[in-house]
């Protein structure tokens, strides 16, 4: 007679029985799972040589009813949601990097010339130049209209003329640029060089876009295992884009300070002299990140290298000791291997010439004598 087992009674079933001795075979047990199929019990065992075919039911899958929940009712299954990328720095798409009008220098020193022209002649005019002086400059003497309202206005449009010429002239330098700006409002970059005019209204802030490299003071990091360190990195960049440097943030040197020591907190880094690869994947790891940050802003980074790892202080002192312990446990079991294949060699050597025939105490009085002998030549060397 058969018998059923199951552990969900809304999902188990019963299977179809037949009499023993009408199809003469064997009663065959059944085990129902709720979560796939009926198993029969002769495939666990394998007492016969020859099972029984069972008639198996279509599969059915199934599961527990959570308490609480009604019959016929299926929970929504929530799907994990994947984490959302982290929104890089955005700045003002307006502010690119475009060129600003100026002059050369020629201009503002004509300028500069007529307006002081201008004043010499206002001065003969009002009679103001000393007849010597008109003498020696050929000029004729001038009866001398006095100052007037004409002579003054003279003065002042040939004085502005001049302050504007020579106030506006400017020298560029290699490897320096000007940001022009007027009542707050970006008005272009000057990357010339040489002797130049520039509108004397504008502001101008000088901004240096060499190739730079930049050591900084020990930051906090860790290594793959979460020990503290304390790293020095050398950041090599410079400016790209002036606009966004200089108007986008307000320092940009503190930003990319700021964006390095980001870096270093996400980014496992190893002590120099240990690893080299992992070094190296560390810094192009940095680099990516560092100049994936300082883009927006306009600067470009074209490497980030640790170049001084350490222990931070708390823990210096311990992470020594394990070292040490470590390398001495080292050259221990360095020690311990020359010493036995040492003293396998000579016994291999004795017996295989036939210098000795010995037994097995003898072997291993002998072997015991030879490594006492070789551990103390080699601690002997050793100190």
């Amino acid at each position: 007679m058969s018998t059923t087992s199951s552990t969900n009674p809304e999902t188990a079933a019963t299977a179809p029985e037949e009499p023993a001795a009408a199809t003469g075979q064997r009663s065959v047990r059944l085990i129902h799972n709720e979560a796939t199929t009926e198993i029969p019990v002769h495939l666990l065992f394998r007492d016969d040589p020859d099972p029984a075919p069972v008639a198996l039911r279509p599969a059915v899958v199934a599961r527990r009813q959570v308490p609480g929940e009604r019959t016929g009712e299926w929970r929504s299954t929530r799907r994990p949601v994947a984490a959302r990328p982290r929104p890089a720095p955005r700045v003002d798409p307006d502010l690119t990097e475009r060129p600003a009008r100026v002059l050369p220098g020629v201009a503002g020193v004509a300028a500069g010339l007529c307006g002081a022209a201008g004043c010499a002649a206002t001065s003969w005019w009002a009679g103001l130049v000393p007849p010597l002086t008109a003498q020696a400059l050929g000029l004729p003497v001038s009866a001398g209209a006095g100052l007037g309202p004409a002579q003054w206005a003279a003065y002042a449009a040939a004085g502005a003329l001049g302050m504007f010429g020579f106030g506006g002239l400017a020298r560029g330098r290699t490897g320096r640029a000007w940001v022009l700006g007027l009542f707050g409002r970006y008005r272009g970059t000057v990357r010339r060089t040489g002797l130049m005019w520039v509108n004397p209204l504008l502001l101008r802030r000088r901004v240096d876009v060499r190739l730079r490299h930049w050591r900084s003071e020990p930051m906090p990091a860790a290594d793959g295992n979460g020990v503290a360190l304390r790293a020095v990195t050398l950041v090599v960049w410079r400016v790209r884009d002036t606009a966004k440097a200089t108007l986008g943030v307000e320092d940009h040197e503190t930003y990319l300070r700021e964006c390095v020591e980001a870096a270093l907190a996400r980014v496992p880094v190893e002590p120099l002299g240990t690893v080299r690869s992992s070094a190296d994947v560390a810094g192009d790891t940095l680099t990516r990140l560092v100049a994936a940050d300082a883009a927006p802003v306009g600067l470009e980074v074209f490497s980030v290298r640790p170049v001084r790892v350490e222990y931070a202080p708390e823990v210096a002192a311990a992470m020594h000791r394990r070292r040490i312990a470590a390398l001495d446990a080292a050259q221990r079991a360095s020690v311990l291997t020359s010493v036995v294949d040492s003293v396998e060699d000579t016994v291999t050597r004795l017996t295989m010439r036939g210098l000795v025939e010995l037994d097995d105490y003898e072997r291993k009085v002998l072997v015991k004598d030879l490594t006492v002998a070789f551990c103390a030549g080699r601690g002997d060397t050793g100190a």
